[in-house]
């Protein structure tokens, strides 16, 4: 589902210091990305949905059961939405539902959101996508592999890609997140990971956009 990944490195030199993150300014504006991704093929994330709001934001989510999409709370905006199923390119989707704001909740003191949409079947363009057990509410995931996919920019300032890109990440444990970009940004409400191919540290904010 659709969220902000802030992508940094520090590099240093003998005539360069190092610049952490969390020194970095805040930027204002909502940059989703997937970074070093790969275009996904048909069916690849069956439970990915873009979200395109009448005040002409543009957002992803989760299918999470046959009449409820997961999204972030920023995302929601305007008094009605138009929900792609199934698209691999952006608006080109299998079936579209309009959604009023009557049907928008939001959490009010998280970034997370729920749309009800109405009943949908799934099949294999079309899918729930499979939520974490009770038992594993307390699991970190640390080292697990996990993919991302969404319509985020490819690199930092890029316009939205028109293909569904996905990137295979693996997570990492907040502590080691938080000694890259500081304990004022990581908390429960992160998942951090690493780009291998990049070598670079990344994290998903719930103040933030991931497909």
């Amino acid at each position: 589902f659709l969220t902000i990944l802030a992508l940094a490195v520090a590099s240093a030199s003998a005539y360069e210091s190092v610049v952490h993150p969390k020194d970095l300014s805040k930027v204002a504006k909502i940059e989703g990305r997937i970074t070093n991704g790969y275009p996904a093929e048909e069916g690849k994330a069956p439970y990915t949905v873009g979200l395109g709001f009448s005040s002409g934001w543009w957002c992803g989510g989760s299918i999470i059961s046959n009449e409820w999409v997961l999204t972030a709370e920023h995302c929601i905006g305007g008094d009605a939405v138009t929900v792609y199923f199934g698209a691999t390119w952006r608006t080109n989707a299998q079936f579209t539902h309009w959604v009023g704001s009557g049907n928008f909740i939001t959490h009010g003191s998280a970034d997370i959101a729920l749309i009800r949409i109405p009943h949908v079947d799934f099949w294999h363009m079309v899918n729930k996508v499979e939520l974490p057990s009770y038992n594993d509410r307390y699991n970190d995931y640390n080292e697990w592999w996990a993919v991302a996919c969404g319509w985020g920019g490819t690199y930092d300032g890029s316009p939205l890609p028109d293909y569904l890109q996905c990137v295979d990440l693996q997570i990492i444990h907040n502590s080691e997140c938080a000694s890259y970009y500081g304990t004022g940004t990581v908390g429960d409400n992160i998942i951090c990971w690493r780009n291998m191919f990049l070598q670079q540290m990344m994290f998903l904010n719930s103040e933030g956009f991931l497909q």
